[in-house]
């Protein structure tokens, strides 16, 4: 639960009081605005129904799972942009908390 929420809020933080950050990257991986406006769509649904998981338990795998996707999808433009380590960070994390959550909703905790 708690991963959940940490997942949850980071994205909102990012994607929405972090925005101009978000322009700024996806520019610099050559992405287009739909694709932006899409992966920010998905990880806002995404985060939406992690939180909604804590009272609805069979939600929250697909999302992880999902979430965990875009986060490795994120790694591959910073590796793709030759990006330094510290950019990997965040994305690393909310990977592992991801991979994390789903482990934990399929009986994995």
């Amino acid at each position: 639960m708690f991963a959940q929420i940490i997942i949850a809020v980071s994205i909102v933080v990012v994607w929405v009081f972090r925005f101009d950050n978000i322009v700024k990257e996806f520019n610099q991986y050559g992405l287009s605005e739909l694709t932006r406006s899409f992966v920010g769509a998905a990880k806002i649904s995404l985060a939406t129904l992690l939180v909604a998981g804590i009272w609805f338990e069979e939600l929250v795998f697909y999302p992880a799972v999902l979430m965990a996707f875009l986060m490795v999808c994120a790694q591959w433009a910073h590796f793709k942009v030759k990006n330094p380590f510290s950019k990997h960070v965040p994305s690393l994390v909310l990977l592992i908390l991801s991979l994390f959550v789903a482990w934990g909703s399929c009986g994995g905790i």
